[in-house]
């Protein structure tokens, strides 16, 4: 029965939430939690050392975030399955997710039994999307990919940052500042600055954490 057994780690930063999530595991028949993590980095090291054939993890975590460990162990172990358990749903976070290699995307809210029936279809190897998810995944593929300098300059401007601002943070003329945004507006169907903020946050595509910093420097 031993070998039966699915082996998860349970990768969450908030401790009463990721005992919940081990105490229901741990009781439910055919599955045993491994291991569990609080932070990116632990969880990269918890996988190295018990190679758990499912893990449950996070988007948001302290010192790499649930993308970036989902990329980093699957350079080292393609056939990694990932299961990410979050509350955010806004559609770059779920592309992103799903990119890095994630065979399901559930949001917190989800029922214990749609959780263990998850675990055992990515662990057969199937994937799972629930509805509401994919609607918003179909909403995102099509769309127009920022690059990268385009991406810095919403993030400064989500920071309230104004052009002089942003040239001088980025080390480029206001002129070009004005043309990424002009760029990343068309991209983003948005038509100032303000939407291009509200659209940035509620997609994910700047995390609702580079406010909070902004405002906990005071700045």
């Amino acid at each position: 029965m031993t070998n039966e057994q699915i082996r998860v780690l349970v990768v969450e930063d908030h401790h009463v939430v990721r005992q919940g999530l081990v105490a229901l595991l741990s009781v439910e028949d055919g599955l045993e939690v491994v291991a569990q993590a609080a932070d990116g980095v632990e969880a990269i090291a918890q996988f190295r050392r018990h190679q758990p054939a499912v893990t449950l993890i996070d988007l948001r975590l302290p010192r790499l975030s649930g993308v970036e460990v989902i990329e980093r162990v699957r350079m080292e172990t393609p056939g990694a399955r990932f299961i990410v358990l979050t509350t955010y749903d806004g559609d770059e976070d779920i592309y992103r997710a799903l990119q890095a290699g994630a065979r399901a995307y559930l949001l917190k809210g989800m029922t214990s039994e749609e959780l263990i029936s998850t675990i055992r279809a990515v662990h057969a190897g199937k994937q799972h999307i629930p509805p509401a998810v994919a609607q918003r995944l179909a909403e995102r593929v099509g769309m127009e990919e920022l690059t990268q300098r385009e991406q810095d300059v919403l993030e400064q401007i989500v920071r309230g940052k104004s052009n002089k601002e942003i040239a001088a943070e980025l080390e480029i003329s206001e002129a070009t500042v004005k043309t990424h945004i002009n760029s990343l507006l068309s991209k983003l169907g948005v038509s100032d600055r303000t939407q291009a903020a509200t659209a940035a946050i509620q997609r994910g595509i700047v995390p609702l954490e580079s406010l909070r910093k902004n405002r906990d420097q005071g700045t």
